[in-house]
């Protein structure tokens, strides 16, 4: 049984407090990173499907509760902030479950620091993709234009940012579905969302043009990933050629049909899949 207490805490590193959640279950303590433009409340529908899994869930610095932090913004800050958050809980070492961008954060702590992290859950994220034709570092910023953009308009009111989220972001979600309020929530303060945009253009730089270990990781990775982009029969984030070269570093592959990117998680059908996954590699830890 877990001797874990849920709630809310800070903990203090480069440029301001940073913010994170336990949601108190019964197993050992999983961290569960988000990705490049989401919070913790992304974690809703895991926690929903596996109350018994303990969640450690960090807002990334430049989003929801830790907005304010003041930088540096880079997937090497990340991986020291997700070290102070293990530091200040006293946890040697742990399984990591990264989505998006949360899994190249996994896959660096992992290649830096193997003897914190037993093994890795990747969803839709962390093995490098493919790089947009024509893309540069410098010009990462045209590239989020329309993302940029939002950042910068007021909203209405909770409604009026769903309809827009689900319709720009994740098509095959439900609006009314409680925890993807719930979510919202989270991202609007005052008709604006909690999201940096700074911290926005340096992380989707770096996913995307720093070089990437994962090559040099010897903990297990399990690795899900979803049959679309954005919507139906979109280009996936991982196409099959991709597929093929990352598995066999994989102790797991799993293709999650019928979803795309966002609903690998905000689906009750994706968190659920997730939790098995996350069981298993625990299962798995507790044998070693």
């Amino acid at each position: 049984m877990s001797g874990w207490v849920g709630g809310v805490a800070t903990v203090p590193v480069e440029g301001g407090l940073l913010t994170y959640e336990v949601l108190a279950g019964t197993t050992e303590p999983v961290l569960a990173i988000h990705g490049v433009s989401s919070q913790r409340r992304l974690w809703n529908w895991l926690h929903a499907e596996a109350p018994d899994l303990t969640l450690i869930a960090p807002d990334l610095r430049g989003r929801g509760d830790s907005v304010e932090i003041s930088g540096p913004f880079s997937l090497a800050q990340h991986v020291e902030d997700m070290i102070m958050i293990l530091d200040q809980l006293e946890v040697d070492a742990i399984h990591i479950c990264g989505m998006a961008m949360g899994g190249f954060v996994a896959i660096r702590l992992a290649a830096q620091l193997p003897a914190r992290v037993k093994s890795l859950i990747l969803v839709d994220g962390g093995f490098p993709m493919d790089t947009p034709p024509g893309l540069t570092r410098e010009k990462v910023p045209g590239l989020l234009a329309d993302r940029l953009a939002r950042l910068e308009d007021n909203w209405d009111g909770l409604d009026d940012y769903i309809t827009f989220f689900v319709a720009n972001t994740a098509p095959l979600l439900d609006p009314e579905d409680p925890l993807l309020r719930d979510n919202v929530m989270h991202d609007l303060r005052d008709g604006r969302v909690r999201l940096s945009p700074d911290a926005l253009v340096a992380d989707v730089a770096d996913t995307f043009f720093d070089p990437n270990p994962w090559e040099s990781v010897r903990v297990p990775i399990r690795f899900l990933r979803a049959q679309w982009g954005i919507g139906t029969a979109s280009v996936p984030v991982y196409p099959d050629d991709l597929v093929e070269r990352y598995e066999p570093y994989t102790v797991e592959m799993r293709s999650l049909s019928g979803l795309d990117h966002a609903g690998t998680i905000m689906t009750h059908s994706g968190a659920a899949a997730v939790a098995y996954v996350i069981k298993d590699a625990l299962r798995a830890g507790s044998r070693t």
